[in-house]
């Protein structure tokens, strides 16, 4: 009887011991690339773009941060043949390392009043690391969630990973913050803001050493025992479910874009009013980090229930609607009405897309080639919406003439096509992961797709 008692709970101890090391491993990583974009808006403009028009500045500084983006899908194709070729556990753990090398050289970074443009270049190669690390990470650590997960939980033990993108922004604002208050601003914009930098060398072993612990998940194991991986995956990935491939690119496109309009852009752009000093916008964004951790896995579990598709559309259709709201709460100055702003844009709309999005995005392809299509869609998706998003809305607020009409009018837009594609996604909450004869794999073109 203690044998077969054993047997029955392997499968959730699997599943929760997965759980918790994707949401360390992946907190960890994010901790890492949200600094960047945190620094980006506070402080890389004066140290490494001096000597030339504010604004100007800030596109420059943002413009590194999108750069990072570009290389996301490198990460993602690499890392889809890797996980799918040889295991899950091994590109997770190669992630990890590195991004946390480049996270921890960029702390050491010599300034552009010490070796002239060269600290630009090394800034802007760093964070290509930077991205390509993050490419690498989401599709691994989502895939190891879901697969390991327990039947008709997929949507719950895969939110551990979203939960990372919170708990790792929580950290790095957090570390801004207390940073900025303990050293002051001179003192803080002269080497205080390395030191965010410099502690992800410490992080970075722990998660080592709880990724290392992991296993590959038991469907996946079974296929690389019996020589049934897919040789070629990027190629099966698109000539067999490219349907799906750039349905869920065109899903990541509106989610990743309002995140980082709320979590960068928005920290310079309530400056402009409030001072460069003030840190509402970065409180606000740890508040509604905090509560993400609970939003995130509260939608993703209704999704379990009733079905991602349904959370999706509710959530790129909403984000499209809240923008003119978001903003003339912002353009108060209140921070009161900032925070509760942030709150709704983040925790309310966002986070119905992106609680769900590690088990619909793994659901949406067959088990072969699953870590390719997840990771491409999620990589290609943050070039098109996150990447650019604080660029393109600073470009389009100087076009305005500090007007955020044309933000709005471009935000909108993204939603749009998120929601489109939204709805012609099938539904996949009940789907047999394991079960890859249950996946319509038809290309794009073909007329049998259902959205049940």
């Amino acid at each position: 009887m203690q044998s077969s008692n054993s047997a029955a709970t392997e499968p959730k101890v699997n599943a929760t011991r997965s759980a918790i090391g994707s949401l360390v491993g992946t907190s960890i990583e994010w901790y890492d690339y949200f600094l960047y974009g945190t620094a980006a808006a506070v402080v890389f403009s004066p140290l490494f773009f001096p000597d030339i028009d504010p604004i100007i500045g800030l596109m420059a500084s943002f413009g590194t941060f999108a750069v990072g983006f570009l290389a996301r899908p490198v990460g993602g194709f690499v890392a889809g043949h890797v996980g799918d070729r040889v295991g899950r556990k091994a590109m997770l753990v190669a992630s990890l390392l590195i991004m946390g090398i480049g996270t921890t050289l960029i702390g050491a970074l010599p300034t552009f009043a010490q070796i002239g443009y060269w600290a630009p270049v090394l800034l802007l190669l760093l964070r290509i690391l930077q991205g390509f690390g993050a490419g690498a990470e989401w599709g691994g650590a989502a895939l190891m969630s879901v697969e390991h997960a327990t039947k008709n939980r997929r949507g719950f033990y895969g939110s551990f990973t979203q939960v990372g993108v919170p708990v790792g922004m929580l950290m790095a604002t957090g570390a801004f913050t207390l940073t900025r208050a303990l050293c002051g601003s001179e003192s803080f914009l002269a080497w205080g803001w390395r030191l965010p930098f410099l502690a992800s060398a410490i992080l970075i072993v722990i998660g080592f050493i709880i990724r290392i612990a992991l296993e590959d998940p038991p469907k996946f194991k079974e296929m690389k025992e019996q020589n049934a991986v897919s040789e070629k995956p990027i190629v099966d990935v698109y000539r067999n479910e490219q349907r799906n491939l750039w349905l869920a690119t065109g899903m990541r496109v509106s989610q990743n874009a309002v995140y980082y309009l709320y979590t960068v852009f928005a920290i310079s752009y309530v400056g402009r009013s409030l001072g460069d000093d003030s840190n509402v916008t970065l409180v606000a964004v740890m508040i509604s980090s905090a509560v993400g951790i609970f939003s995130t896995p509260l939608w993703a579990i209704l999704s379990d229930k009733i079905g991602r598709r349904k959370l999706y559309l509710f959530g790129a259709i909403g984000s499209g609607v809240f923008m003119t709201p978001f903003f003339l709460f912002a353009d108060t100055g209140n921070p009161f009405l900032i925070v509760i702003a942030m709150l709704v844009g983040v925790n309310f709309f966002h986070d119905a897309m992106y609680g769900p999005q590690a088990a619909y995005f793994s659901e949406l392809f067959s088990t072969g080639v699953r870590y390719s299509g997840a990771s491409i869609s999620y990589s290609l998706g943050s070039v098109f919406g996150g990447g650019f998003s604080p660029l393109i809305a600073t470009a389009l607020l100087a076009a305005g003439g500090g007007s955020p009409w044309l933000i709005i009018g471009y935000f909108c837009l993204l939603s749009a096509i998120t929601a489109i594609c939204a709805y012609l996604a099938p539904e996949t909450n009940r789907r047999d992961i394991d079960d890859d004869t249950s996946l319509n794999r038809s290309p794009v073109g073909s007329r049998t797709n259902s959205r049940v």
